[in-house]
């Protein structure tokens, strides 16, 4: 769940706590209940649409790990073609984009893994918030039904009893429910920016060089674990 939409759901669940408990004061909690719920159906409306964000993005990373193996794979035969029939320079130029396959995959995997995490968090989160809704529907009927009690009761201390005991019930549901949104809050997926200073120009020219003679060397060892193979 991403921050802004963690730290919304928390100052909703802890606003309606407060509400539910000024409204039992003011003798007119139906009201507030009622909107709780329907804040809750919206936060569930908002973890639904971020998980389908999140099943687009997984969708795409296999889509393109499943791509990318394959491109591999067919690299892979060329390479051994070029080799057998003695043009190393194809064999070459095959490597250098077999390392750059072999480089993207590892993140695309990475990222795989942590939407298919995020999808388990997601879901999770909904299901919590769906039994916390029908517990506060069956806490709205309680309350309904002990007013309607209060109201055929023909003593003033057993309605009082029943207001006193449908104000302990919004308070246990409150808490309750503050309880399931803190283990669903504070959860984010984004990542944090990397910061630094710059390399000076001629540090950065080193440094790319170092890279490319780097990357020279495990073509040249690729090539000749190919030829070893053929």
């Amino acid at each position: 769940m991403n921050e802004a939409l963690a730290g919304r759901v928390k100052r909703l669940i802890s606003g309606s706590a407060n509400r539910v408990v000024s409204a039992v004061e003011d003798l007119a909690p139906e009201m507030v209940m009622e909107e709780a719920i329907r804040e809750v159906d919206q936060a569930i409306d908002d973890i639904r649409a971020e998980l389908g964000q999140v099943m687009t993005r997984q969708y795409h990373a296999s889509q393109r790990i499943a791509a990318e193996n394959e491109r591999h794979e067919d690299l892979d035969e060329r390479i051994r073609v070029a080799l057998k029939q003695e043009r190393a320079d194809l064999a070459e130029s095959g490597v250098e984009r077999l390392l750059d396959i072999e480089a993207q995959i590892p993140v695309l995997e990475s990222v795989l893994a942590e939407t298919r995490e995020a999808q388990a968090e997601l879901e999770g989160y909904i299901s919590a918030l769906q039994a916390r809704r029908r517990e506060m529907k069956q806490d709205l009927k309680d309350f309904r039904s002990a007013r309607e009690s209060a109201a055929n009761a023909p003593e003033v201390v057993g309605a009082m009893d029943s207001s006193s005991g449908v104000e302990r019930r919004v308070e246990k549901a409150s808490e309750s429910f503050n309880r399931i949104l803190e283990r669903a809050g504070g959860v984010g997926l984004g990542g944090s920016a990397l910061g630094g200073s710059a390399l000076d120009h001629k540090a950065a020219a080193a440094t790319a060089e170092l890279e490319e003679l780097a990357r020279k060397n495990r073509v040249k060892e690729r090539l000749v674990a190919f030829r070893e193979s053929v």
